[in-house]
This record gives C-alpha cells, structure tokens and sequence, in this order.
C-alpha cells in the first residue's frame, strides 16, 4: 500500500512495477528509484550502519548515500552494497537489506551499539595488540567475519563488461542548468560535445525543484533543452554515467551503466562500459551536495537532508512521513517546507538556526518519531513528527579537481571548500560546483565557462529567468546538547565524541584524524561526513577550517564493480592471448594447452586409450627417440639482424664469439647482462654477411629485443646494424627424431641437398619447400636427436603442419608438446628458463669457456668479478636411488647424513621430469663442487612437500653424453 504516494512527480503512472523487499511485496512506478518507491510504500528502514548496526534509512536521493545499501538480484548475479537511491525500479527487482541477522527489524549485533562506550574511535589499534599470539589465531578471523556489509553470491559474475574509448572538444560532467547551458553553448558552435550525467533523467536539481523558467516548469526547459541537443551529431548525451575521475593528459575515466535498469540485459548485452574519454577542454559542472546538522541521535530513519526530502516529493511525489519537520540554517531548508506544503504533506515545525531554535535530539526506535527542539529562550520541546528533513548548507562537488593533487580552499561565506587554482589541465567549473548556488547564476555561469574553454568567442544563447536567490547559510554544522552521540560519518559510525577523542589522544593532522576515525572512509568517501568532522576538530583546536584543511579526494567518484575495470579481460581474454600458427591443428588433435607468456602452446596430445597425461607425454618422447616428433616452436624469440657490422654487433652482445662464424652456419650463443649474469641463450644463423637471424628463448623475447637495441642505439650508436623482431613473420617447427630427415626430403625442394655431408650440424639456409614456398632450415638441436628447424611464412603454417604429418605417416610422424619437449631438454641436459633465472653465470652453467676473454662484449669484465669466480655451483645431473621415488624442481640438496636447514643447503634442484628413457625421475640442478662429486649419494628435500629423497649425482647428460646422435 503506498500510504506515502503524493500527487504529480515525474512518474509514468501508466506502468506499475512490482517488487520486492526482504520478501515483502511492493508496487511502484517507472521513473521510480528503489528508495522513492520504499518510502512511497511507507518503508523507512532500509540498512545498518557497519560498526554498531544502528537502524539506518536514506539520507539523501543520490549517489551520496551512506545508509540504504542494499543487495539487487538474486543468485550469480546478486550485487551487494548498491545505493538504493540511486536504483532504477523496473518489474520484477529483488531487493535484500544486508549488514542485519536474523531480519532487519531485530539484528541481534544491535547489541554493539549497547557497548559503544568500548568501541570508540581507535578501539581496534589498542585492543588487538595484545597479547600479541592472539592475532593469528583469534582476532584476525573475528575480524574478517565482522567485516564487510553485503555478500557476495561465490560464483562467477555472468554480466558483461566492456571498454571504449571518446574523445570531444569539450567534456562536460554533470547536466543540471550548468551543464545544459554550457552543452548549448558549445553544440551550436558545432564543436564535438559530450555531456554525461550520473542519473538516468538529465537536468540535476531541476528536476527536484517546483520553481519555474519562463514561467514554465523547469522540467519543461529540461526536455526542450535535451531535445535539441540530442538534435544535434556533434553532441553526445551520456545518461547513467559517472565520471570517476581526471588523469593526466585530458583523460578522464566515465562508467558507463547500460543495463542495470534492466530486469535482465539481452544475451550478449553489456551491463556496463568504461569509458576512456580525451578531452582537449572539461567542465565541471557537478552540482552540489547538501550537508546534515549534528545533533543527537541524529541518524534515525526518517531523517534526511531537506534537498532530497524535496526531491522526493517533487521528482518522485514520495513524502517521508505524514508529518514533516525542517531544520534548516539556511533559505533553502524554507525551499523544502514550502514545497511539502504545497505538495499535500503536513509540516508541524520549521526550526531555524538564524532564529537561534535548533533540534537537539530524537526519539524513536526503528524509525522518528519525535524531535526536541531548544528554542531561542532556552525552553526544550518535544514535537511528534515521524520526518526531519535537516539542511546545513551545500558543498560543491569539487572532487575530480582534486585528482591530479590540487587542493580545494575554503569558502566562508559558502562555509564550504570551492575549487582552488591547481586544476588539471584544461578544467574548469561552473555552476554550483563553483559556489553559484542560484539557478540563475548557474546557468549564465555555465554558458560563460563553455565560451571561455573553448575560446571566448562562442555566441551565448539567451537563458530562461530563474530565481537568483542567494543560499548562504550560518555556521551552525552541529547542536551541543547533553551526553548523548551525534553521527557525523553515518555509514562508518563516526560521532562528534569520536573526532574530539582523536584530537585529546593527538591525531589533529586531517590525514590522521581520517585514519583514526575511519571518517569519510565508507564507499560515499564522506561526501555527506567530512565537513563536520573537519569543523569539530577546527573548533577543538582553535584553528578554523580554513587552516586545519581537508584530505584529498581520489579516483573512483563513487564505488564501481570490479568487472567493470576489468571489462573483458577474464576468464579466456584475462589478457591477450598469442595463438602458434598450429593452433587450430592442435585443437583438431585433442592438444591440451598451457599458458607460455602470452602464447598458448600445445601441452601434450592426446590419444584414444589415454587417461593421463604422462601417458600422452612418455608416448611423444618415446616417439622422438625411435621415429620423429614435430613441435611448435614459433614462439622462440626471433630477430633479424641486418648491416654491414651485423657481425660485430653480435660480438658485442654474445660472451661468444661471432665475427668468424661463417656464412651457412649456425652458432649458439650466451648472452650476458651487464653484472656478468647469464641473461639468455639461443642460437644466431649467418644467412649472409651481412645477414644473422637470432632466436631466442620464448621467455626472455621482448627483454632480448629491448637489450639489443639499447645497445644499438646508446652503447655502439656508430656501428652499421639494423634490428626488427620477425617472431610473428615466421613460422617455426622442430622437426626432431632419427628419421626427421627423411621426412623433410619428401617436402624440401629436390635442389637441395640435405645429406650430413650437405647440410651437416648446425647449419643454416635459405631453401624452398612444396614446390616454391620459401622457407629457412636450420639443423639444430635441442632434444639431443638428429634435429631441425623449419620457418616458412607465418600464413603458411598451417598448412605446413599438415603436410608434414600428411606426408610422415608411415615414418612414425607424432606431434610433441612443450612438456615432452622439456623432458627432451632435461634428457639432454640442455639449460632453459629454470636454470637461466637471473642469479647464474656462464660457470654456473658450465658454460665458462663461452665468455671470450680476446674480445669485449656486454657482462665480460664483471662476469670475472672474484665473487663470481668463487662460485663452484655447477649445472649436473640427478637421479634417485629409488626408482619410484620422485624429484620436484626447487629441491634443496643435503648432505646424506646431514640435517635439513639453511646452513646445510648445497644447492637445489632447477628442472626434474620423469624420463621414459631412464625409467625414473631426473633433475638438473646447481651443486657446490659438482665436478668432483659424479657418483655421489645425496638427499633432495623439501620443507613444504614433506619429501626427503635420497639421489645420486650424475652427468647432466642423460642421453647420448657423446652428441652422435644429434650429428648423424
């Protein structure tokens, strides 16, 4: 029943909407809020306060709001901690109190607020130090279950997000009278506009107020306005956004809310969009928000700010209560009582700080029911009335010029904080946002600023009359009266005793007293709070608000779903994802894939008969040992080096050698930073003199590119050497096994010649294949078996697949995964990622004798550093004496008899895999001494496993130590 619906409003009566509340049942209107059609219902009590669960309704009929937060929907896409003043009704809507058990009306942690005495500003930092082994096991978890408001539904959110990007001459935030004035301004003069507004009907305060323009509604110059405008294509009119903040160059970030007004969004619909917006030119013409008085027991349901006690009258013809009071140190708390009147609603009292009454506290329990007033003798007096609307002035809403470290000032006849002169680049403000508080002052406000952004000779429209009534109220932000606890922060529980007991205990810093208090730290960042608290602690130090300042505001405005930073970055798309040229092919062969970087790489296939994975990986060893295996391997960084000193330019980045390297051949390299660390390896093919391709590991590919070019362009600036990264140019396979050879007769080109004595280890060339393709070869090796590489075009890497497995068949042809593939590299003892983790050098890797002492290169000098010289860790080989047990990478290596700790740690195991063709686990691993130590029985162990294996230490080279395989 809604025993408070008024008469007129902006409503479509036409369309009633159902919905629900706490499994109540409600009617309301489109047009309607959830908070407008609630208390049109009769409904007061919304929402608990977070620390005491004080019984809480709204306090204000916008995105402001600290108390009526409630959850929306139900299931997955069940959203807590949602301003009811600020949801859209539509058919259908469920809606939960939260912050409450068992039920709103009776919370049994209502019994906090019985204990306040004890949990006072600062209580969490002096109880919970003591005794301090409480922490882990008994304050943190009690912690952790009191905190929070709503609740989370645990499952995956089925909404879509997304991310766009505008740009516009001229940014304007907020349509009220200000920014529908300036968006004429700038839309005739045919400049690019966009102007957004946070609610889902343009015109801001207008549309709460029941003075005319031109004698007519100003609701009626609204839709003229916006009409126009949306006349126009050089103008964009963003409804349901937010600006959330201004960053640097211009940008500004906007939230987008494109189906939350919706019972449910269409398949593939976004429910909301962030915005990166460049604007040459901003204005902010954000409005203003309304502040409380203090007084005791001041937070009751039913007592609201007067501006939005007119708002709900007129916008959404909702009374509060069926009889009214206003307590008001300003004009426009009268505003209020003469529209309730005017609207039907009975107003018992009007209490004016300028004629010295003030309320000074309440009764009722969930909800007013009485006000007591101290009149201008001294005489106190109960007034029976279940609404108070409370108005302490306006604050402009300078929040986004604050985001890029300027600071407001503040503004005594206002008594409010103004905008100060540090804005960001290009911004400026207007209207109420800027302390024109008049309707009439913030439109010619508006249309001046638009002109002035975007040059100063932009025609000014004629504006309709409007009151042009000043509102500047008295000081009073707070009524002293008795023992009793007047909220400031109504979300957080901050009361005026909390801001005083922080001053007395020396927290009088803005910075400090925000943090003590927690005040202004709720989700409305004390939008409502933060100029009372400053103006109690400015009283108790004697400083004034001007001098004891404000803290900063920051990014976002108001609360935003983490979805929607995210926007489609999750799941599948969390970031960009590199497909191999193979991809498609693998996902035909049942390939499991496994996240290499940004690439997704063939982990194993999978083959009829196989339920686990180390079938699938033995099987592909296997395979590459007896017959031949292709792999993927486009990953590799590659890079071609170019210019007349292409080769001297790799002397100076490789520890290595690579002036003399012939045309044809192959060489591997070792790359070292500049501390003398072992940085990357990989291979370098002289394809011409003046022509090395150089791979690279899949890892280190963008971190080699950087380094190479550092040194091109900063350390040899002189040489004649060119550099461009051609990873995704070229297609690459390993094409590895005894028979891989053969296979790669039936498909390169008859004109060459691939016999050992043609094309022998570690050579290179440019050949054809399949009738004309171009292609390179490289015979190089990484599995430890007579091995290539093959690269053709990236385009053609599918198909080249194919063909190879087409024409391979009856040669044993398998695809390899990157698993099977590092158990091939673990066999060989070949070094990768693990062993090359930014803290080992060449001798560490036993590759010393590659750091070339007859010339310079990168790392050489520090590489000899005594420190390093001194290590005796040395890459080796690991097996355990028991067959079955198995060896895990990261395994610290003891003596036999020795106890497991930091002091006995010899060194650790890097890579272990199971090796089919050892028929047990093996590893490679740093030992201290290891040259000396082949043979040695040792014991690998780990802490956080729970393992102590025994293992004996061996060659590195687990297959084929002499290399004659590889050279067949």
């Amino acid at each position: 029943m809604t025993v408070n619906r008024l008469q007129g409003g902006q409503l479509d009566r036409a369309k009633t909407l159902n919905f629900s509340f706490d499994g109540m049942h409600y009617q309301g209107f489109e047009g309607d809020t959830l908070a407008s059609a609630l208390l049109a219902n009769g409904v007061r009590l919304m929402g608990r306060s977070f620390k005491y669960h004080r019984p809480r309704g709204p306090l204000t009929a916008g995105s402001e709001e600290p108390n009526a937060l409630v959850e929306l929907r139900e299931g997955a896409f069940k959203e807590p901690n949602t301003r009811a003043t600020t949801v859209e009704l539509f058919d259908g809507l469920v809606a939960h109190s939260q912050n409450r058990w068992p039920s709103l009306a009776f919370d049994a942690l209502g019994i906090n607020d019985r204990f306040s005495s004890f949990l006072s500003a600062g209580f969490y930092y002096k109880t919970f130090m003591w005794p301090k082994k409480f922490w882990e096991k008994v304050y943190e978890p009690a912690i952790r279950r009191a905190a929070g408001l709503g609740h989370l539904s645990m499952q995956p959110d089925p909404d879509q997000y997304d991310k766009g990007f505008l740009y516009a001459d001229l940014l304007i935030v907020g349509a009220g009278p200000a920014g529908l004035a300036a968006a004429l301004v700038a839309g005739r003069a045919g400049r690019s506009v966009i102007l957004a507004d946070e609610d889902f009907r343009l015109g801001g305060r207008l549309n709460a107020e029941r003075f005319t323009l031109d004698d007519a509604p100003a609701s009626a110059w609204v839709d003229t306005t916006v009409a126009e405008l949306n006349g126009l294509a050089n103008v964009r009119l963003m409804t349901r956004t937010t600006v959330l903040g201004a960053f640097d160059h211009g940008v500004y970030a906007a939230l987008e809310r494109n189906t939350d007004h919706l019972a449910a969004a269409a398949p593939n619909q976004t429910r909301q969009t962030l915005w990166r917006i460049y604007a040459d030119h901003t204005l902010l013409a954000a409005g203003a928000t309304e502040r409380p008085i203090a007084f005791e027991n001041n937070d009751r349901p039913g007592i609201m700010l007067a501006g939005a006690m007119r708002a709900y009258a007129n916008r959404w013809a909702s009374a509060v209560g069926q009889r009214v009071a206003v307590f008001s140190n300003n004009d426009d708390g009268l505003r209020t009582a003469a529209d309730l009147t005017a609207a039907g609603v009975t107003v018992v009292a009007v209490i004016d700080t300028r004629q010295g009454d003030a309320v000074v506290d309440t009764r009722g329990k969930l909800g007013l029911s009485a006000i007591q007033v101290r009149r201008s003798d001294g005489r106190l007096e109960w007034i029976d009335c279940d609404a108070l609307g409370v108005s302490g002035g306006w604050n402009p809403n300078v929040h986004l010029t604050c985001h890029q470290r300027g600071r407001p000032v503040w503004d005594s006849d206002l008594h409010a904080f103004v905008a100060g002169d540090e804005l960001p680049v290009g911004m400026s403000v207007a209207g109420a946002a800027a302390g024109k508080m008049s309707t009439a002052a913030a439109l010619a406000d508006g249309a001046y600023r638009a002109s002035q952004a975007l040059g100063g000779s932009l025609e000014l429209p004629k504006l309709p009359e409007a009151e042009d009534l000043a509102c500047a109220p008295d000081a009073t932000l707070r009524v002293d009266h008795g023992a009793g606890r007047a909220w400031i922060d109504q979300q957080n529980d901050v009361t005026v005793k909390d801001v005083k007991l922080s001053h007395q205990e020396g927290f009088i810093s803005v910075e400090h007293l925000k943090r003590y208090t927690t005040l202004g730290m709720a989700t409305d960042q004390g939008k409502t709070a933060n100029v009372l608290g400053l103006a109690v602690m400015a009283e108790m130090t004697g400083k004034g608000i001007a001098d004891t300042g404000t803290t900063m505001f920051r990014p976002p405005y108001t609360p935003v779903a983490i979805g929607a930073w995210a926007g489609r970055s999750r799941d599948g798309e969390f970031k960009p994802t590199r497909l191999t040229p193979s991809h498609r092919w693998a996902v035909e062969h049942k390939a499991t894939f496994v996240e290499v970087g940004n690439w997704l790489r063939a982990q194993w296939f999978t083959q009829p008969g196989e339920t686990h994975w180390r079938q699938s990986v033995d099987r592909e060893v296997i395979n590459v040992r007896q017959n031949v295996g292709v792999c993927d391997v486009t990953t590799l960084g590659k890079i071609d080096v170019q210019g007349a000193d292409a080769a001297q330019f790799l002397n100076k980045v490789y520890a290595n050698g690579f002036v003399k390297l012939a045309v044809g051949r192959t060489r591997y390299g070792l790359m070292l930073r500049e501390d003398g660390i072992a940085m990357d390896d990989g291979t370098a093919a002289r394809l011409a003199d003046d022509h090395f391709v150089v791979t690279t590991t899949t890892a280190n590919a963008v971190a080699v590119y950087r380094h190479m070019e550092f040194v091109r362009q900063c350390l040899c600036p002189g040489m004649d050497v060119q550099l461009i990264s051609t990873t995704e140019a070229w297609a690459q396979y390993a094409v590895a096994g005894p028979q891989s050879r053969a296979l790669l007769q039936r498909i390169v080109d008859p004109d060459y010649d691939l016999s050992n004595e043609g094309f022998p280890f570690m050579a290179c060339a440019n050949i054809t294949v399949c009738g004309g393709l171009r292609a390179r070869l490289f015979r190089i090796s990484f599995s430890g078996e007579m091995a290539y590489e093959l690269a053709v075009p990236t385009r053609y890497g599918d198909a080249l697949m194919r063909r190879l497995m087409d024409v391979g068949r009856d040669l044993g042809v398998m695809p390899y995964g990157t698993e099977a593939l590092g158990v091939l590299r673990i066999e060989k003892g070949h070094a990768a990622g693990n062993e090359l983790n930014g803290t080992t050098t060449a001798l560490n890797l036993g590759l010393g004798r590659m750091v070339a002492q007859a010339k310079d290169s990168i790392g050489r000098v520090l590489a000899n550093r005594e420190v390093l010289a001194a290590d005796t860790r040395r890459l080796v080989g690991f097996v355990p004496l028991d067959g079955n047990d198995s060896l895990l990478g990261g395994m610290h290596l003891m003596g036999a008899d020795a106890v497991a700790n930091a002091a006995n740690d010899q060194g650790w195991l890097t890579s272990a895999c199971y090796s089919p063709h050892v028929g047990s686990s093996i590893a490679l691993g740093y030992l201290e001494n290891a040259e000396s130590r082949l043979g040695e029985h040792m014991r690998a162990v780990s802490p956080l496993e729970g393992l102590d294996v025994k293992v004996k230490v061996v060659s590195a080279h687990f297959v084929d130590p002499e290399g004659e395989r590889l050279r067949g």
